[in-house]
Protein backbone atom coordinates (compact mmCIF):
# COMPACT_ATOMS: atom_id res chain seq x y z
CA UNK A 1 0.00 0.00 0.00
CA UNK A 2 1.16 3.50 -0.81
CA UNK A 3 0.41 6.50 1.36
CA UNK A 4 -2.18 7.58 -1.20
CA UNK A 5 -3.84 4.13 -0.97
CA UNK A 6 -4.02 4.52 2.81
CA UNK A 7 -5.58 7.98 2.54
CA UNK A 8 -8.25 6.60 0.21
CA UNK A 9 -9.29 4.03 2.85
CA UNK A 10 -9.75 6.57 5.64
CA UNK A 11 -13.44 7.40 6.05
CA UNK A 12 -13.68 10.25 8.53
CA UNK A 13 -16.24 9.95 11.30
CA UNK A 14 -18.51 12.68 12.64
CA UNK A 15 -18.89 10.80 15.92
CA UNK A 16 -16.92 11.74 19.03
CA UNK A 17 -15.56 8.24 19.63
CA UNK A 18 -12.82 8.35 17.00
CA UNK A 19 -11.54 9.92 13.77
CA UNK A 20 -12.10 6.97 11.41
CA UNK A 21 -15.19 4.79 10.91
CA UNK A 22 -13.25 1.88 9.39
CA UNK A 23 -16.03 0.88 6.96
CA UNK A 24 -13.85 1.32 3.87
CA UNK A 25 -11.04 -0.81 5.27
CA UNK A 26 -13.34 -3.65 6.29
CA UNK A 27 -15.25 -3.37 3.01
CA UNK A 28 -12.01 -3.75 1.07
CA UNK A 29 -11.09 -6.87 3.07
CA UNK A 30 -14.55 -8.35 2.48
CA UNK A 31 -14.15 -7.81 -1.26
CA UNK A 32 -10.76 -9.54 -1.22
CA UNK A 33 -11.66 -12.52 0.97
CA UNK A 34 -15.44 -12.74 0.94
CA UNK A 35 -17.81 -12.98 3.88
CA UNK A 36 -16.47 -15.67 6.21
CA UNK A 37 -17.42 -17.15 9.57
CA UNK A 38 -14.60 -17.68 12.07
CA UNK A 39 -15.73 -21.24 12.79
CA UNK A 40 -15.30 -22.11 9.09
CA UNK A 41 -11.65 -21.06 8.93
CA UNK A 42 -9.10 -23.85 8.27
CA UNK A 43 -7.29 -23.14 11.58
CA UNK A 44 -8.69 -21.95 14.93
CA UNK A 45 -8.73 -18.17 15.27
CA UNK A 46 -9.58 -15.81 18.12
CA UNK A 47 -9.66 -12.03 17.88
CA UNK A 48 -9.29 -10.21 21.18
CA UNK A 49 -11.12 -6.96 21.84
CA UNK A 50 -11.76 -4.98 25.01
CA UNK A 51 -15.08 -4.05 26.60
CA UNK A 52 -14.10 -0.66 27.97
CA UNK A 53 -17.22 -0.27 30.11
CA UNK A 54 -16.87 -3.65 31.84
CA UNK A 55 -13.04 -3.37 31.74
CA UNK A 56 -12.54 -6.92 30.47
CA UNK A 57 -11.22 -8.81 27.47
CA UNK A 58 -13.69 -10.18 24.92
CA UNK A 59 -12.62 -13.24 22.93
CA UNK A 60 -14.26 -13.44 19.51
CA UNK A 61 -13.92 -16.99 18.16
CA UNK A 62 -17.17 -17.44 16.26
CA UNK A 63 -19.44 -15.42 14.01
CA UNK A 64 -18.50 -13.05 11.15
CA UNK A 65 -14.73 -12.80 10.74
CA UNK A 66 -14.67 -9.14 9.76
CA UNK A 67 -16.83 -8.06 12.68
CA UNK A 68 -14.22 -9.62 14.96
CA UNK A 69 -11.38 -7.95 13.07
CA UNK A 70 -13.11 -4.56 13.11
CA UNK A 71 -13.62 -4.82 16.87
CA UNK A 72 -10.04 -5.86 17.54
CA UNK A 73 -8.46 -3.04 15.50
CA UNK A 74 -10.45 -0.24 17.14
CA UNK A 75 -7.45 1.75 18.32
CA UNK A 76 -8.74 4.39 20.76
CA UNK A 77 -8.90 7.95 19.39
CA UNK A 78 -8.25 6.73 15.85
CA UNK A 79 -11.04 4.20 15.07
CA UNK A 80 -14.53 4.57 16.48
CA UNK A 81 -15.47 1.75 18.92
CA UNK A 82 -17.29 -1.22 17.36
CA UNK A 83 -20.82 -2.00 18.50
CA UNK A 84 -20.93 -5.78 19.00
CA UNK A 85 -24.38 -6.93 20.12
CA UNK A 86 -24.87 -3.71 22.05
CA UNK A 87 -21.40 -3.73 23.63
CA UNK A 88 -18.81 -1.13 22.63
CA UNK A 89 -15.49 -2.80 21.88
CA UNK A 90 -12.04 -1.36 21.26
CA UNK A 91 -8.61 -2.78 20.42
CA UNK A 92 -7.84 -5.70 22.75
CA UNK A 93 -4.30 -4.40 23.14
CA UNK A 94 -5.66 -1.82 25.57
CA UNK A 95 -5.92 -4.60 28.18
CA UNK A 96 -3.69 -7.31 26.72
CA UNK A 97 -1.16 -6.58 23.93
CA UNK A 98 -0.02 -10.25 23.76
CA UNK A 99 -3.18 -12.37 24.22
CA UNK A 100 -1.83 -15.88 24.82
CA UNK A 101 -4.55 -17.05 27.22
CA UNK A 102 -7.06 -17.97 24.44
CA UNK A 103 -4.64 -20.68 23.24
CA UNK A 104 -4.00 -22.37 26.58
CA UNK A 105 -6.74 -24.98 26.20
CA UNK A 106 -5.60 -25.84 22.67
CA UNK A 107 -3.55 -28.96 22.06
CA UNK A 108 -0.37 -27.62 20.49
CA UNK A 109 3.22 -28.78 20.12
CA UNK A 110 4.60 -25.27 20.54
CA UNK A 111 3.26 -21.90 21.59
CA UNK A 112 4.88 -18.95 19.83
CA UNK A 113 4.07 -15.37 20.87
CA UNK A 114 4.95 -12.20 18.96
CA UNK A 115 5.45 -9.15 21.16
CA UNK A 116 5.30 -5.92 19.17
CA UNK A 117 6.26 -3.95 22.28
CA UNK A 118 9.84 -5.15 22.45
CA UNK A 119 12.78 -3.06 23.64
CA UNK A 120 13.55 0.05 21.63
CA UNK A 121 16.18 -0.68 18.99
CA UNK A 122 19.01 1.66 18.06
CA UNK A 123 18.05 2.04 14.42
CA UNK A 124 18.99 4.76 11.94
CA UNK A 125 16.15 7.22 11.59
CA UNK A 126 15.15 7.68 7.97
CA UNK A 127 13.08 10.74 7.17
CA UNK A 128 10.47 9.95 4.54
CA UNK A 129 9.58 12.66 2.08
CA UNK A 130 6.29 14.26 2.99
CA UNK A 131 3.62 14.50 0.33
CA UNK A 132 3.11 18.02 -0.98
CA UNK A 133 -0.02 19.44 0.62
CA UNK A 134 -1.62 20.17 -2.74
CA UNK A 135 -1.48 16.46 -3.67
CA UNK A 136 -3.68 15.49 -0.72
CA UNK A 137 -7.47 15.57 -0.91
CA UNK A 138 -8.89 18.82 0.47
CA UNK A 139 -10.56 17.10 3.46
CA UNK A 140 -7.32 15.41 4.46
CA UNK A 141 -5.51 18.75 4.32
CA UNK A 142 -8.06 20.18 6.75
CA UNK A 143 -7.71 17.24 9.16
CA UNK A 144 -3.91 17.38 9.02
CA UNK A 145 -3.99 21.11 9.66
CA UNK A 146 -6.34 20.66 12.61
CA UNK A 147 -4.10 18.03 14.21
CA UNK A 148 -1.03 20.22 13.67
CA UNK A 149 -2.82 23.09 15.39
CA UNK A 150 -3.20 20.97 18.55
CA UNK A 151 0.50 20.71 19.27
CA UNK A 152 1.25 20.70 22.98
CA UNK A 153 3.20 23.81 23.94
CA UNK A 154 4.62 22.14 27.05
CA UNK A 155 6.25 19.46 24.92
CA UNK A 156 7.50 22.00 22.40
CA UNK A 157 9.17 23.85 25.30
CA UNK A 158 11.32 20.77 25.84
CA UNK A 159 12.64 21.01 22.30
CA UNK A 160 10.64 18.02 21.02
CA UNK A 161 8.66 18.38 17.79
CA UNK A 162 5.80 16.23 19.05
CA UNK A 163 2.14 16.83 18.42
CA UNK A 164 -0.74 15.71 20.59
CA UNK A 165 -1.05 12.42 18.69
CA UNK A 166 2.66 11.67 19.11
CA UNK A 167 2.45 12.12 22.87
CA UNK A 168 -0.67 9.97 23.15
CA UNK A 169 0.84 7.27 20.93
CA UNK A 170 4.14 7.18 22.82
CA UNK A 171 2.26 6.95 26.12
CA UNK A 172 0.07 4.15 24.77
CA UNK A 173 3.15 2.23 23.58
CA UNK A 174 4.81 2.53 26.99
CA UNK A 175 1.64 1.35 28.73
CA UNK A 176 1.26 -1.62 26.37
CA UNK A 177 4.89 -2.63 26.81
CA UNK A 178 4.48 -2.77 30.59
CA UNK A 179 1.21 -4.75 30.36
CA UNK A 180 2.77 -7.15 27.85
CA UNK A 181 5.62 -8.02 30.23
CA UNK A 182 3.12 -8.74 32.99
CA UNK A 183 0.93 -10.93 30.77
CA UNK A 184 3.92 -12.87 29.42
CA UNK A 185 5.03 -13.58 32.99
CA UNK A 186 1.61 -15.08 33.79
CA UNK A 187 1.19 -16.98 30.49
CA UNK A 188 4.73 -17.81 29.33
CA UNK A 189 4.87 -19.19 25.76
CA UNK A 190 7.52 -21.59 24.50
CA UNK A 191 9.05 -18.96 22.21
CA UNK A 192 8.74 -15.16 22.38
CA UNK A 193 9.56 -13.22 19.21
CA UNK A 194 10.36 -9.66 20.26
CA UNK A 195 9.86 -6.88 17.70
CA UNK A 196 11.26 -3.45 18.73
CA UNK A 197 8.35 -1.12 19.40
CA UNK A 198 10.07 1.65 17.45
CA UNK A 199 10.49 -0.49 14.33
CA UNK A 200 7.44 1.08 12.76
CA UNK A 201 4.90 3.77 13.52
CA UNK A 202 1.33 2.81 14.40
CA UNK A 203 -0.11 4.09 11.11
CA UNK A 204 2.79 3.37 8.73
CA UNK A 205 0.89 0.77 6.71
CA UNK A 206 2.92 1.69 3.61
CA UNK A 207 5.90 -0.06 5.23
CA UNK A 208 4.14 -3.44 5.30
CA UNK A 209 6.67 -5.25 3.08
CA UNK A 210 9.54 -4.00 5.25
CA UNK A 211 7.81 -5.11 8.46
CA UNK A 212 6.91 -8.54 7.04
CA UNK A 213 10.57 -9.10 6.19
CA UNK A 214 11.65 -7.94 9.66
CA UNK A 215 9.16 -10.35 11.24
CA UNK A 216 10.31 -13.24 9.06
CA UNK A 217 14.01 -12.67 9.79
CA UNK A 218 13.40 -12.21 13.53
CA UNK A 219 11.22 -15.34 13.70
CA UNK A 220 13.85 -17.46 11.93
CA UNK A 221 16.50 -16.18 14.33
CA UNK A 222 14.44 -17.10 17.42
CA UNK A 223 13.31 -20.48 16.11
CA UNK A 224 16.81 -21.50 15.01
CA UNK A 225 18.07 -20.77 18.53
Amino acid sequence: LSKQDIFSLLDLSLQKGGLIKGDKIIGTLRNLVGETLIENLPIPFTAVAADIQAEKEVWLNNGPLFDAIRASISLPLFFTPFNHNGVLLVDGGVLNPVPIAPTFNDRTDLKIAVNLGGAVADVKQVESKAEPANERPFLHQKVAGFIDSLRDGSVAALGLDWGMYDVANQSFDAMQSTIARQKLAVYPPDIIIEIPRNACGTLEFDRADEMIELGRATALQHISN
